[in-house]
């Protein structure tokens, strides 16, 4: 069996010892090197040819960032990033993504080696689903103070029902993969909600990195408030997110409940409880990531009357989700990830429950 090569890159020998121990326990993976620094990584990655990269990102002669932009513009290749878990690293991390890294492990900034060994696990799951990512060249990332294509608003809906309701689901690679889709959606969307599988302590910068971007209000959900339109809402890393309704309102509920198919949020308790208080008022999307979380789920939705998008696998970064939602029959169109918002906002537009007197 060909064996999954790895080059660590790190400025701390401790840090780089215990990666290259963890990976080196594992069947199917090996550490063929190690850098302590991005200059001497460069050459060692033009020698060795490794299939996946771990990168730290505070690191001497060039941060792990610009080296990740240079490497994914000349040599694109699947990276993971080391990051630590502060509010800092977190800004630093969502920039990674958008990047082109394919994930990335939220270190601690404390007791790294028992820390990094508890990790163990989570790290080398995330390099072998790096080692089978689908990386391209990063397009330029729109900077984080700019509506993207601000001088091309997207069609407005007008009077639409405000009992639609999009939900999204996704995992790796699905960062860049939500921002797609939410920055093509129009001032006047109806409510987006949306579980991304990530860590405490990154959604909420994720939330306002895509708040910048978008011409729709975009936060971390919160317990007990109102989804409305116009507004997208993001599931709290380390939460479960799903929805309720008051009256005519629908309502977020956000609580620490027990992980789904391993994963908190899970895709599969949004998509659960869209199927059940929006019926047939519900889209829903499945964009890249590993697993199967929330595919049975989606079918659920179609069951009771949404509409559901999935995205392709040339387009995708990991062909996990996506894949099971197609096997449950839960798509109703299986589309490019540049083609699902402009097909949402047509099929939005002919919709049959819309309000008289469209302004």
């Amino acid at each position: 069996m060909k064996k999954t090569r790895v080059i660590v890159v790190d400025d701390s020998a401790l840090v780089r010892g215990l990666l290259a121990e963890i990976i080196n326990r594992q069947h199917d993976m090996e550490c063929i090197g190690a850098a302590n620094d991005p200059l001497i990584a460069r050459e060692m990655i033009r020698e060795m040819n490794p299939d996946v990269i771990t990168l730290d990102v505070e690191m001497p002669r060039m941060d792990g960032i610009e080296f990740l932009g240079r490497l994914m513009r000349l040599r694109p290749m699947p990276v993971v990033m080391i990051s630590t878990l502060t509010a800092q690293g977190a800004e630093v991390t969502m920039r990674a993504l958008e990047l082109g890294a394919v994930d990335f492990v939220a270190k601690p900034r404390i007791g790294v080696a028992s820390g990094l060994n508890e990790l163990g696990q989570e790290i080398v799951e995330k390099i072998r689903v790096a080692s089978v990512a689908h990386v391209r060249r990063a397009a330029p990332a729109p900077a984080s103070g700019s509506v993207a294509e601000k001088g091309a608003t997207p069609t407005a809906f007008g009077r639409l029902s405000t009992e639609k309701l999009i939900c999204i689901g996704a995992s790796t690679g699905g960062t860049e993969a939500i921002r797609e889709v939410l920055t093509r959606m129009p001032a006047d969307s109806p409510a987006i909600v949306i579980t991304q599988h990530m860590p405490p302590g990154f959604t909420k910068s994720f939330a306002a990195r895509l708040d910048a971007q978008c011409h729709i209000a975009v936060k971390e959900a919160s317990n007990g408030e109102r989804i409305l339109p116009g507004h997208a809402y993001i599931a709290p890393g380390g939460k479960q997110f799903y929805i309720s309704r008051s009256g005519a309102n629908y309502v977020a509920v956000v609580d620490d409940g027990e992980p789904v198919n391993r994963h908190k949020p899970s895709v599969e308790v949004l998509f659960n409880s869209a199927a059940q208080v929006a019926g047939r008022n519900a889209y829903a999307i499945m964009l890249t990531g590993m697993g199967n979380d929330g595919a049975k789920a989606m079918r659920g939705m179609r069951d009771a009357g949404s509409y559901n998008y999935v995205q392709d696998e040339a387009s995708c970064i990991v062909f996990g989700m996506p894949k099971e939602a197609i096997a449950a029959g839960a798509a109703d169109e299986v589309l490019p990830l540049v083609q699902i918002a402009p097909a949402l906002i047509a099929k939005l537009n002919g919709s049959t429950d819309r309000l008289h007197n469209r302004i």
